[in-house]
């Protein structure tokens, strides 16, 4: 079969290269998935540029999984003995190992079903930025009606499915990105726009229930004075904006520690697979109260250009690779 593998670390349009591979064999809990389309996510090229990859196990010299990306969509092939609940020729999405490839194998604990009425594409971009935004804002915000939210990277993968699931958990959103991106996220449903290049909200006097920050920026003194007595503060994407952001992540920790002594509830968050979570989600697209929203589409052998169009932060919404 066909993927993009990388054999040494480095920059995506130096290492990412089309190969001919062997088609993975799924063990008794996967399944095989002919690879209709891929997303990209800022971590893709991350742990292909920078020691994070050695650090979490992906090998010391070469990388130990080659084929990146994990948000993945397509037509189920083949099942392992202890998969009940898929069967060769369904559709599903969800998480996976080299999603860059035209087959990958995939647990069936991080896949669900694909309704018929959203596209591959569509499916390929909820899974890490949907569950991110969905969990962040639903589980840790606690964000419900009348909710004040602001949203900073809010033009991005994460910031675009943030902002439209606020505004159906009944939040007000307030929407921080470039004043170029002021009508997209305006158009998916945020109340109004500050653009960070004129003006720092947290400056504002403005104080917030909840702050949903992908960007980063500003010193968690600045970002509790933008915060109610009983705000919550999530960090979320840290790894994806690269070596500068875990440096400025690893200047909150301190404070961070300090957090059970106020009132405040400050921290970072990762997202969990829930297929269940995958299926809410993709049901919201197929009902039409959210929407996908995708930057560009590159095809499998472009798929180097792709990551490096992500890492280089040029990316409206999603960036969808296109396998099959």
């Amino acid at each position: 079969m066909k993927a993009m593998v990388y054999r040494k670390y480095g920059a995506p349009l130096d290492v990412l290269k089309l190969e001919e591979i062997e088609k993975p064999v799924p063990k008794d809990d996967d399944v095989l998935i002919r690879v209709h389309a891929a997303s990209v996510n800022p971590l893709d090229s991350h742990v292909m540029t920078t020691n994070i990859a050695r650090v979490m196990g992906g090998g010391l010299f070469a990388p130990k999984n080659p084929v990146p990306g994990v948000d993945v969509s397509g037509v189920i092939e083949a099942v392992g003995s202890s998969v009940t609940r898929f069967k060769a020729g369904d559709a599903a999405f969800g998480s996976c190992e080299g999603a860059f490839a035209e087959f990958a194998c995939a647990k069936e604990s991080k896949l669900a079903a694909k309704p018929v009425g959203v596209s591959h594409e569509q499916a390929a971009a909820i899974p890490v930025a949907g569950l991110t935004a969905l969990q962040a804002l639903r589980d840790r915000g606690k964000v419900t009606a009348g909710t004040k939210v602001v949203i900073t990277g809010a033009a991005g993968g994460v910031g675009t499915f943030a902002v439209q699931i606020a505004k159906v958990l009944g939040a007000d959103v307030t929407a921080v990105c470039s004043g170029e991106s002021a009508e997209l996220v305006l158009g998916l449903g945020a109340h109004r726009v500050i653009d960070y290049t004129k003006e720092n909200f947290t400056h504002s006097g403005y104080r917030h229930d909840v702050i949903f920050d992908l960007a980063g920026g500003n010193s968690l003194a600045d970002y509790r004075r933008a915060l109610t007595p009983k705000g919550i503060y999530i960090a979320a994407g840290v790894l994806g904006r690269g070596p500068a952001g875990v440096v400025a992540f690893a200047s909150l920790l301190k404070p961070m520690l300090a957090a059970p002594f106020t009132s405040q509830k400050l921290g970072a968050f990762i997202a969990k697979l829930e297929p269940a979570d995958l299926a809410y989600l993709a049901e919201l697209i197929e009902s039409g109260k959210i929407t996908a929203v995708i930057d560009r589409r590159y095809p499998l052998v472009q798929a180097a250009t792709a990551v490096q169009y992500v890492r280089e932060k040029r990316a409206h919404g999603k960036v969808i690779i296109t396998v099959a």
